[in-house]
């Protein structure tokens, strides 16, 4: 009861994280919603065995469900959601907002696509303020569920976007210029 429960949380969030892209908050927000009750059932299901409760299914359960509550939060720019109030474990919840931040480079992409080059750097801001918190976590992978490999990995994607983000920026502001000189010619 508690894998399917989990494998359903899992299929759930990831549909969530794709209609936050989409720029549809309501389905995001039904889609997790979705996901919190059956993460809660594969928690109820484990229950009688705590030795179990720690294990792989339903910590990526956990995590992939703060990963979807937490993009939800950053894009809309809202308050994140404590472990407490996601009833995950601080390990899920830490690794879920690096997951949840590398999440943000699709969303800055998308956004940058459309134009929206404030909204690019209020969403960089977002992932560094993430990496600045997640770097200062220095817990065995035994206790932290492996954050050190995913903050890393969250190093490499912000760096990306931060080259990506300054390209686009210095790209348009060549345009303006280029622009200008052509309208001062005409």
């Amino acid at each position: 009861m508690a894998l399917a429960a989990c494998r359903r949380t899992i299929r759930a969030c990831g549909s969530s994280i794709r209609a936050v892209h989409l720029l549809q908050p309501e389905e995001a927000l039904r889609l997790a919603d979705e996901a919190g009750e059956a993460l809660r059932e594969a928690q109820e299901a484990l229950e009688p065995f705590p030795s179990l409760v720690g294990s792989g299914p339903l910590h990526d359960a956990a995590k992939e469900y703060a990963e979807a509550r937490l993009t939800a939060a950053m894009v809309s720019d809202s308050p994140l959601p404590s472990h407490g109030e996601l009833h995950v474990s601080p390990a899920a919840w830490l690794n879920g907002l690096a997951e949840a931040a590398s999440e943000l480079r699709r969303h800055l992409l998308d956004r940058l696509r459309h134009g929206d080059l404030s909204r690019g750097e209020a969403l960089l801001a977002a992932m560094d303020e993430a990496y600045g918190l997640l770097v200062t976590m220095d817990y065995p992978d035994a206790v932290s569920g492996g954050l050190r490999r995913t903050t890393d990995a969250l190093r490499a994607v912000l760096e990306r976007t931060r080259g990506d983000l300054t390209t686009t920026i210095l790209q348009t502001r060549l345009q303006e210029a280029l622009n200008e000189a052509a309208g001062a010619l005409d």
